[in-house]
């Protein structure tokens, strides 16, 4: 007989502490009765479709998938299509469809889900609902940390606002950005600081403009120190096109073409216009001796 799943609920963007709690629950209620932990999850954003209103996510998709993989070992990770047909079911339909295509025996969500048309569907009425089915259901609570409710809302303003450090810690790993290496200008070459040039997806978040102190995974999943400029690199382009351009630190390959991941610590300093493209290398040299001593002091 097929097993069952036990499936977290949410559109967990970010993928932050409070998300975390979720996920335990549902590995914890997967080895208890020996379902496969799932995850189902949206490419877009619900409250787009719902107000039309644009709200940028903390990741793309995929990297949102991704982190869940890493992070929890759920390998199941379901990302479905946010319609309009979506936008106007009733909630008590979603939840049958879930049940019924998933093949779920049981369902975690957090206190304040909401889903379903108009958002009529609470966390308490599908715990009552799985009940009348005979499917279990646990509702998590909320996490909080200094004091403040950790939500996607809060860590959003936090990146947008380049305070990186703290994002992290509620978000309990680093921020991602995943892309293919794309071909640049290559001006890095010509002053001794080759970059690797990646872009946010169009509904991304983009980081407050500035250089971060990040570390650069490669597809053979080698780590590298980097040096991360998010901006418009107005010393030596003037298109006003926002690129995350990294130079990693010793390492020297050809890797346009390539997956890379960068993990995003620490929030630097402003970008910055130089006089010159001298003045520019003088100062990507001091970022990068900067970065490696806060790696050193923080054991990576």
């Amino acid at each position: 007989m097929e097993k069952k799943h036990v499936i977290a609920l949410g559109f967990f963007d970010g993928v932050h502490l409070g998300h975390r709690a979720l996920m335990e629950k549902t590995l914890e209620i997967a080895e208890k009765y020996d379902y496969i932990p799932s995850v189902i999850t949206f490419d877009a954003h619900p409250l787009s479709q719902v107000t039309g209103k644009n709200v940028p996510l903390i990741n793309s998709p995929e990297d949102r998938a991704g982190l869940i993989r890493r992070m929890f070992g759920i390998s199941d990770v379901i990302l479905l299509h946010f319609d309009s047909e979506m936008v106007h079911m009733p909630w008590e339909e979603f939840a049958d469809r879930l049940i019924g295509d998933f093949n779920a025996g049981y369902l975690v969500c957090g206190h304040d889900h909401k889903f379903g048309y108009k958002g009529l569907g609470t966390a308490e009425k599908l715990e009552e609902h799985c009940k009348s089915l005979g499917i279990g259901c646990s509702v998590v609570p909320a996490v909080t940390a200094d004091g403040e409710r950790i939500s996607s809302t809060l860590i959003r303003k936090l990146i947008a606002g380049g305070e990186m450090e703290k994002a992290v810690r509620l978000l309990g790993h680093p921020h991602v950005l995943t892309d293919i290496v794309r071909s640049g200008r290559k001006l890095g070459r010509t002053i001794d600081f080759p970059t690797v040039n990646m872009e946010f997806g169009s509904n991304v978040l983009v980081p407050r403009h500035g250089v971060y102190a990040t570390i650069a995974t490669l597809e053979d999943g080698s780590r590298w120190h980097g040096v991360t400029n998010v901006g418009v690199r107005p010393t030596v382009d003037n298109s006003g096109k926002v690129t995350a351009e990294t130079y990693i630190i010793g390492y020297s390959g050809n890797l346009y073409g390539r997956t890379v991941r960068i993990e995003f610590y620490r929030f630097q300093r402003p970008e910055m216009k130089f006089k010159d493209v001298g003045e520019l290398k003088d100062r990507i040299g001091r970022d990068a001796e900067n970065i490696k001593a806060y790696f050193r002091e923080m054991g990576m």
